[in-house]
């Protein structure tokens, strides 16, 4: 739309209070359109490579409507070209990528003018250069980029171009919702931290250009092809994969494919009529009616507001039913994956896509990088709802392809059990539903994230978090943990369980990066962590076992980690047979527990040292009888021969 003055109105209520106002509002005519100067703006993906799958570039500028695109190798064809009505978008299909790389030239000819831009083709990455995927055998570590540490002193304030020290970054820090300073550069600083504590995988939250006033956490992009200035460059983010890789640690970047921000300038300039499901001025607010995706008797009255609906009612829901939207989703996470070297996807509000995007999303992925693997936001504690989207699922709809969704089921059963006192069976009821999952080894458990209250929170001592975090660390699936809760982090509901880092920041009196800047809190909970993490890694029953669960009631879990029932696929166990043994006891007195062994996989077992435990715990076994006595809220691991 044109508007007298060269003004630009953006809603039904502004343009009718410049009516009321007698301003004149007028609409841009064929012949506008087609008188305009020709010119190429910009290019959707910014480059593509060389024996790539055939791409579409989304091509805006001005003055495309009755132009011809032509590529200047001979070689290279546009298959099709669709230019949207006011002439601002042209999307320049291709029936081939190049089969070496090159620059070509790109141009758009219309009555006489040219306009054009080079475009490159590169040569792919080896295929050794990332693209790993996580495994059981990892731990991953959840970063909310902005809020974990300030590594560029240079890019702070709300518009990014403002010193740390200067009083307009200093007063975006103090706002809840504000832009902290943290970056990616901030992040490569402190792998050391990391791995002390034993992360192998790190996601971040999404690094699009976020150019909103409140958008610190990512999940608003402005421009799906750009780094924002707050969090740094491209450069840095490559940075930060290649340190990762040089030190065998794996970055998995978070992919919001559902929706773009309010300021995207697509919501007032749509590429085409079916970009979004409905406009600013006229859209369904998101629902979250995910019995109605998996339930083969609704209708799609009942589905409709959770697939098309805008998340918080201001999120611009992308049609992902639209060819032309599908293409740019799915050619936007394979440019991010191939110039990072990424080795995993983190996928944000899953389910409110619909699963045919899914399945072709992740059949091209999984054409294009075999060993990539990713994992699916489906917030919800039912194990049929979860297990519902995870890869080769069928019963409700086609397969998404999905290597995993996070585990919420054991998310919500660790805070019943450890924060509401409710019986450690609760935890045990959730494995019980592992037969629902045709990979439950792949699944990621986890005690929060950057959408909940911290697990401290709750707690009113930290003997629930130290419980919860043994759990974690020896059930089956991946780990994750949410950047702070090794430190006993607090904080409420967001943005409160968002605050910066304790040492990230130029404000920062202690700096818990370091041993001797952890309070003697933080110092327990980090060393906790750290030696279970370490225990985890060094027995391949922890990380690639089958669990049977021994015993579970009210205040007690013993299970039983064996490598040699490894699941079939995934996580390859080590070739000797080995055993661990976890009993997780809570209470505040010593208490004695007996356990039948006959026909358990630890039947006939001898228990080793302990790994861990205080020295008050002792576990034996005596003919087809364990005996455990252990003292007050206390976590015993002994291998078991």
């Amino acid at each position: 739309m044109f508007w007298c003055k060269c003004e630009r109105w953006t809603s039904l209520t502004v343009i009718s209070a410049a009516l009321l106002a007698g301003v004149c509002v007028t609409h841009p005519t064929q012949a506008q359109i087609s008188s305009s100067a020709l010119k190429i703006e910009k290019v959707d993906p910014p480059n593509w490579w060389a024996a790539m799958p055939k791409p579409m570039l989304l091509v805006r500028g001005e003055g495309f409507s009755g132009a011809k695109f032509s590529l200047s190798d001979a070689s290279l064809h546009v298959e099709k070209t669709v230019v949207s009505a006011n002439g601002h978008w042209a999307q320049v299909w291709l029936e081939a990528s190049p089969v070496k790389p090159e620059t070509i030239t790109l141009r758009a000819r219309r009555n006489g003018q040219t306009a054009e831009t080079k475009y490159t083709f590169a040569a792919r990455r080896p295929v050794s250069d990332g693209f790993a995927g996580f495994s059981s055998r990892d731990v991953m570590y959840l970063i909310m980029t902005d809020r974990f540490a300030d590594g560029d002193l240079t890019n702070d304030g709300l518009e990014a171009h403002s010193a740390a020290d200067s009083a307009e970054a200093r007063a975006e820090r103090d706002k809840p919702r504000g832009w902290h300073g943290g970056d990616l550069r901030g992040v490569t600083q402190h792998l050391d931290y990391l791995q002390q504590l034993g992360v192998t995988a790190v996601w971040t939250t999404p690094v699009y250009e976020n150019h909103e006033k409140e958008s610190y956490h990512g999940y608003g992009a402005t421009d799906l092809y750009r780094v924002d200035d707050h969090y740094g460059s491209l450069d840095d983010l490559k940075v930060l994969a290649s340190a990762l890789h040089a030190r065998g640690m794996k970055l998995v970047l978070d992919t919001v494919p559902n929706h773009v921000g309010p300021g995207n300038p697509w919501v007032h300039d749509e590429p085409a009529p079916d970009w979004f499901h409905g406009t600013a001025e006229s859209h369904l607010k998101a629902e979250t009616n995910f019995h109605a995706l998996i339930d083969p008797h609704a209708s799609d009255r009942d589905r409709v507001g959770t697939l098309h609906g805008w998340f918080a009612n201001v999120l611009p829901d992308m049609n992902t039913e639209s060819p032309a939207v599908a293409q740019y989703l799915r050619q936007d996470a394979v440019w991010w994956i191939e110039q990072t070297g990424a080795d995993a996807l983190r996928i944000d509000t899953f389910p409110y896509v619909d699963r045919e995007f899914w399945h072709e999303f992740h059949g091209e992925l999984a054409k294009l990088y075999p060993r990539l693997t990713e994992v699916g936001e489906v917030f919800n504690g039912d194990p049929v709802i979860t297990s519902s989207f995870a890869g080769g699922v069928t019963r409700a709809g086609v397969d998404t392809g999905l290597f995993t969704p996070f585990d919420f089921p054991t998310y919500f059963a660790l805070r019943d059990v450890f924060l509401k006192g409710e019986s450690l069976k609760k935890l045990s009821d959730v494995l019980e539903s592992d037969s629902l999952y045709p990979h439950p080894e792949r699944l990621v458990p986890f005690l929060g994230n950057h959408d909940t209250a911290r697990f401290s929170q709750g707690a009113t001592t930290d003997a629930a978090l130290r419980l919860a975090f043994a759990y974690l660390l020896t059930t089956r699936g991946m780990p994750q943990i949410y950047s702070g809760d090794e430190l006993a982090m607090k904080g409420g509901e967001d943005p409160d369980n968002r605050r910066d880092f304790p040492g990230g920041f130029p404000e920062a009196t202690k700096n818990a990066f370091t041993a001797a800047g952890r309070s003697p809190e933080q110092a327990a909970m980090f060393d906790w962590v750290s030696r279970l993490t370490a225990i985890r890694h060094k027995d391949t029953a922890l990380t690639c076992g089958g669990l049977q669960m021994l015993n579970s009631g009210e205040n007690w879990l013993v299970f039983l980690r064996d490598s040699s029932h490894a699941p079939a696929s995934g996580c390859t166990a080590a070739s000797d047979d080995q055993k661990v043994l976890v009993a997780i006891h809570r209470g505040q007195a010593s208490e004695a527990l007996t356990v039948d062994l006959t026909s358990t996989w630890a039947a006939g077992c001898r228990v080793g040292p302990t790994e861990l435990g205080i020295s008050s715990s002792v576990a034996e076994i005596t003919g087809q009888q364990l005996k455990l006595q252990m003292g007050s809220n206390d976590v015993l691991i002994a291998a078991c021969h």
